[in-house]
């Protein structure tokens, strides 16, 4: 038999602190989960008897709505299990859901974004805060429900955020993609009916646009080997930790700052990614070993950070963590900038490049499968449509075919 229960959601705060009043459907201790759209604060909450305490100043109406909800879903639920027995919680969920108008978009939002920042994905939650605000500023900061988000919404939103932010399309298709995320948890969640999806059909498409990638060569990378610097210094860490992730087939700068030396074993790197949770076995290339050779006066303990960045953040504390590396980076950015110019490159030079650069210096020369490895993609596919950015000899070829005569 299912139970049903009125509960309140201690784990999803607002940022007022406010937590949302749910209705928990349990069956064969499987639960899900219909959100009441009224939020209050723990202290009003009496968990005992499930219900708003007397010092909330609205106890009565809340209590009379929630008892109201409870009997409805109770009803629906008897319903359905004499018609069925082995009616699961999604069927129950979908059966008492509540109208369109009860969670908001950005009270769905708020949820998202909390939990992300309770995992410690702040680069995430961060980003996805910035477009909220957004969306707030384009409602002028009132209330949206889900079936007002319609495809002539979305439309005047792209213009907003052409004309008035200034978005570049990349940009404003983050936000689209954010938009059709959140409307697919709230029909997964019963929040809104699958009919008022503006994402299905004939309505809003999200085309993600290419972008060109650029990698430094062979002999760009070499002058930057070669650079006179001064040893200690910022910027000679900086090129450092970019060749660092570059020899090791362009790890990622989050990767590289919070690497210790216990990720080092028998001769090779053994460490599991931040993206994707994959773990990784590299061997550890000569290059490689000469710049941890600078920082092992340093080292204390065999779970010391390699680098120095990190050494004075909390390693308890993820939020200390994501501060400090983006620091970490945007002060790398900075100086990349400048070894860019004193190695008389004139692309762009980032932390991000080292990526690059390691696919255009591969090239076609390695197989796909192998880059697959080395790039720590989920799919060869991915990998494929990376490495077409890199590889132009087929194009260089046809385009002499024609035009050498």
């Amino acid at each position: 038999m299912a139970s049903i229960k009125i509960v309140l959601r201690t784990n999803y705060q607002k940022e007022d602190g406010s937590c949302p009043i749910a209705l928990r459907i349990t069956r064969d201790r499987k639960s899900r989960y219909i959100y009441t759209g009224k939020y209050i604060h723990e202290k009003h909450w009496d968990k005992s008897n499930s219900k708003v305490k007397k010092s909330h100043p609205n106890s009565t109406r809340l209590n009379n709505y929630l008892l109201k909800k409870l009997s409805e879903a109770n009803d629906s639920i008897l319903e359905l299990t004499t018609a069925n027995n082995q009616v699961t919680t999604k069927q129950l969920k979908n059966k008492i859901k509540p109208a369109n108008k009860t969670v908001s978009f950005f009270d769905l939002a708020d949820r998202r974004i909390k939990e992300y920042r309770q995992k410690g994905t702040y680069s995430v939650a961060n980003a996805e805060q910035s477009i909220v605000n957004n969306l707030k500023k384009f409602v002028n900061n009132k209330n949206l429900f889900f079936p007002d988000i319609t495809v002539p919404f979305i439309q005047k939103f792209q213009v907003y955020a052409t004309a008035t932010l200034g978005q570049k399309p990349r940009t404003i298709t983050n936000h689209l993609i954010f938009m059709r995320t959140m409307y697919n948890i709230a029909i997964k969640e019963g929040i809104v009916e699958s009919k008022h999806y503006p994402f299905a059909g004939n309505n809003v498409k999200i085309k993600i646009g290419s972008s060109m990638k650029v990698g430094l060569s062979k002999e760009e990378v070499a002058r930057i080997e070669n650079l006179k610097l001064k040893k200690g210094s910022p910027i000679w860490h900086t090129r450092n930790v970019w060749l660092f992730a570059f020899y090791f087939a362009g790890i990622r700068i989050t990767d590289v700052l919070s690497m210790r030396w216990s990720d080092f074993k028998d001769d090779r790197l053994q460490y599991v990614m931040h993206k994707n949770n994959k773990p990784v076995s590299l061997k550890i290339p000569e290059k490689a070993k000469a710049i941890l050779e600078f920082y092992k006066q340093d080292k204390k303990a065999s779970d010391d950070f390699i680098f120095p960045d990190l050494k004075k953040a909390n390693p308890k504390h993820k939020r200390d963590l994501f501060v400090k590396t983006r620091t970490a980076t945007k002060r790398f950015n900075n100086y990349l900038r400048q070894i860019a110019s004193l190695a008389s490159i004139d692309k762009s030079l980032s932390n991000h490049i080292a990526r690059h650069s390691f696919g255009n210096i591969a090239g076609d020369k390695i197989h796909p499968l192998m880059l697959q490895k080395l790039y720590r993609h989920s799919d060869l596919k991915t990998t494929i449509n990376y490495q077409a950015n890199f590889i132009h000899k087929d194009a260089d070829e046809a385009l002499d075919s024609v035009v050498d005569f």
